[in-house]
């Protein structure tokens, strides 16, 4: 497979994904070499329009479509449902698996991160302004923070 450039860059990136390495990666892109039009062709067309389409909203950080703006469980924008709380967490895995435990009825905001203590990590990459701005407009009774135990996670919790 040497002479196969671009199989090689392909398990590379693959490999980075969360619980694969190199010969998970091996098994996906033979499945999806395989299998072209039924597996590989929609993955790339899916692949492309979230490329385009989704980011991450600058005000609540969950993730939003270019064509209907936030829409996520907590709509930064038309906050429809009131709740008097909200649950600050690193990142949108951290909030998904919150929400489908089922124990936490309420609004939700991402941070993008933590502060890393060692680095001087700039605190504007984290959303930590919108978090107070929404506090102020919402005004919520509660916040939730529901940050990792580690260092980094303990220290952001700190400086909210």
């Amino acid at each position: 497979m040497k002479d196969l450039v671009e199989i090689e860059e392909l398990i590379r990136v693959v490999s980075k994904f969360p619980g694969l390495g190199p010969k998970s990666a091996k098994r996906i892109i033979l499945k999806l070499i395989n299998n072209k039009e039924e597996l590989m062709k929609p993955t790339i067309n899916v692949l492309a329009n979230v490329y385009k389409n989704i980011s991450r909203c600058n005000y609540c950080g969950i993730l939003k479509s270019s064509r209907d703006g936030c829409n996520g469980y907590s709509s930064c924008k038309n906050l429809q449902t009131k709740f008097s709380k909200i649950c600050v967490v690193e990142n949108l895995a951290d909030m998904w698996v919150i929400d489908s435990a089922n124990i936490y009825k309420g609004h939700y905001h991402i941070l993008g991160g933590t502060m890393n203590s060692n680095e001087n990590y700039e605190q504007k990459n984290l959303l930590i302004k919108s978090l107070i701005k929404r506090i102020k407009k919402n005004n919520l009774k509660e916040v939730i923070i529901a940050t990792s135990a580690t260092v980094e996670g303990q220290t952001t919790a700190h400086y909210i």
